[in-house]
Order: structure tokens, then sequence, then C-alpha cells
């Protein structure tokens, strides 16, 4: 079984710091213990905020994110810390959603990766922004092509 290396990371298990801007600096990872394994990890944040950058009004949503991991996985708390970062920033939803993704594909490299965003209505409408990316020349830009075609 290979050791856990942790050394490095610098929010898990530490005193928790907020950041009140967009920040992607947070974003943390760690060794995949098993890159020889295919599997799906799943993030669901029910409680995102973030701010119309019009009106200046809170906008809420879950963001599920799920992705098929390589060498690098994000690590958990850091994701939590990124994710609340967007809390004072103003961006429509479909940048939420495409920003989180392409942050996350810059840190870790996965195979796969979707993020969905499942915003409440404002003025009678929700908007439920889908991006998705499977690694070029590989099965999973196939698989990219398929979720997309066949997204609802």
């Amino acid at each position: 079984m290979m050791e856990r290396k942790d050394e490095g990371l610098q929010s898990l298990g530490n005193r928790t710091e907020y950041k009140d801007t967009y920040a992607p600096e947070v974003l943390e990872t760690f060794n995949n213990m098993h890159p020889d394994n295919d599997y799906w990890v799943r993030f669901n944040c029910p409680e995102f905020t973030t701010l119309c950058p019009i009106t200046g009004q809170p906008d809420f949503a879950e963001i599920r994110i799920s992705y098929v991991p390589d060498v690098k996985m994000v690590e958990s708390k850091s994701l939590k810390l990124y994710l609340f970062s967007f809390r004072n920033h103003g961006d429509f939803h479909e940048d939420c959603v495409n920003k989180i993704m392409k942050d996350l594909i810059a840190l870790m490299d996965p195979k796969y990766i979707e993020v969905t965003g499942f915003f409440t209505p404002r003025g009678g409408i929700s908007i439920y922004p889908y991006a998705n990316y499977g690694r070029p020349g590989t099965k999973w830009a196939a698989l990219a092509d398929q979720r997309f075609a066949s997204h609802e």
C-alpha cells in the first residue's frame, strides 16, 4: 500500500481563512492513491452564492462537480474555500460554472470533469448551466462528447 503524502497542504487542519474575493490560489491537490483505477469523485455544494455582476444581488445555487482523477485530486477543504470565494464576486451563472471547471482542469488535469450549477429562480426563471471536459485524444474526450450531446 502506498504511503499517503499530505505534506504541503495549507488549509486542512489549520485555522480557516475565508477570502472575500474570487481566489483560485486557495485550491490545493494531493496525490491520487489509485491512479490505475478509473473512478468518479463527486462534490455537491448546496450553499453556493455569488453576486449578479449587474445588480449586485445575491444568487444562490447548488454546484455539482464530478470528475475522474488522474494523478492529482482536489483537496476538499480548499475546494470549499475556493467556492466560498465567489460569495462577493460578480459573475453570471454560466461564467461561474465555466470558471470553476477551468480552474479545476488547470489545477489537477483530470481525465474527465463536469460541473453543473442549479441556480435558484430569480425573477421567475432558474438557470442550470452545464460544462464538461474530457482529455483530448483519449476515451474521455468521447465521453465528454456523448454526455454533452445527451445532457438535459
